[in-house]
C-alpha cells in the first residue's frame, strides 16, 4: 500500500525528518484501509460533494493546496525573514494531511460516492486529527489539520495553519459558484 501511496503522494518526500514522513504515511494508509475508495479512486472523484458538476479531482486540489502552502511559506520567509520562521515539516506534513480525514466520511451506495452517517457528524478536520493523533503526530500538525476549515475560525492559528487555510480556500472558493463573481 505505501508504493500505491507514494506515487499519488510524492509530496510526502518533501518531509525531510524521517520519523513525521512515515507518520503521513501511516495515515494516509490507514485512511485509505478505512474507506471504500482506493488511492487511483483519489485521482478521478471529485475534490468535493458540495459543488455540483466538480470537474477538480481529489488529489488536484491537494496537491494544488500543497504546492500553494509551500509557495506562500517561501515568500513569507523571503519578505518577513526576521519574523517568519517556520516549521516546514509541519507545515507540509499538515498540508498533506488537511483531507485525510474525508477519506473516512466517504461511502458508495449503488455506485454512487456520498457522505456517510459518520462523515456528516465527524466531519474530517476532526477525523483528520484522530487519525493523525493514532499515529503520533505532533500538536503542531494536528493543529493545521484542525484548524483549516470553517472549523478553526473561532481560534488562533499558528503560520504554518493560516498559510495552509489560505492555501485550502485558494484552491476550494473559486469553484464555488456562490463564492465566484463571474463577469
Amino acid at each position: 500500500m505505501k508504493d500505491r501511496i507514494k506515487k499519488i503522494w510524492p509530496e510526502i518526500e518533501w518531509i525531510k525528518d524521517e520519523e513525521i514522513k512515515e507518520k503521513v504515511y501511516q495515515c494516509w494508509i490507514y485512511a485509505i484501509e478505512n474507506s471504500p475508495l482506493t488511492p487511483e479512486d483519489l485521482e478521478v472523484i471529485p475534490f468535493s460533494l458540495l459543488i455540483d458538476n466538480c470537474n477538480i479531482t481529489f488529489m488536484n486540489h491537494k496537491r494544488t493546496c500543497v504546492h500553494l502552502a509551500v509557495e506562500m511559506g517561501k515568500v513569507m520567509e523571503k519578505n518577513f525573514s526576521d519574523d517568519v520562521k517556520l516549521d516546514w515539516d509541519s507545515l507540509i506534513a499538515g498540508a498533506i494531511l488537511i483531507d485525510v480525514g474525508k477519506l473516512v466520511e466517504y461511502e458508495m451506495i449503488d455506485g454512487k460516492l456520498g457522505t456517510s452517517k459518520f462523515g456528516k457528524l465527524v466531519r474530517h478536520p476532526f477525523s483528520g486529527i484522530s487519525i493523525a493523533d493514532r499515529f503520533g503526530c505532533s500538536p503542531e500538525i494536528q493543529h493545521i489539520i484542525g484548524t483549516h476549515s470553517k472549523e478553526g475560525d473561532l481560534g488562533k492559528r499558528t503560520i504554518e495553519s493560516q498559510i495552509v487555510h489560505h492555501a485550502d480556500f485558494v484552491s476550494f472558493e473559486p469553484f464555488q459558484a456562490a463564492k465566484t463573481l463571474t463577469l
